[in-house]
């Protein structure tokens, strides 16, 4: 996904733990990509805005 900005998920630290990135900015278009920040060469995961936001409640509210 050339030119897109992704964000890394605050879990992250320079430590190797696992981490996540998304990028928001495609969520207006129907998709949330979101890949492993150790290994930014493999093809990220799709999820829809509807699922994305239900997973980032659960994990908030530790019900993931």
């Amino acid at each position: 996904m050339p030119a897109t900005q992704w964000i890394s998920s605050s879990y992250s630290d320079n430590q190797g733990g696992q981490c996540v990135e998304w990028a928001p900015a495609h969520a207006s278009a129907g998709s949330v990509p979101v890949r492993d920040s150790k290994d930014t060469s493999r093809t990220p995961l799709s999820f829809s805005p509807t699922a994305w936001s239900a997973f980032i409640k659960g994990v908030r509210t530790s019900e993931v």
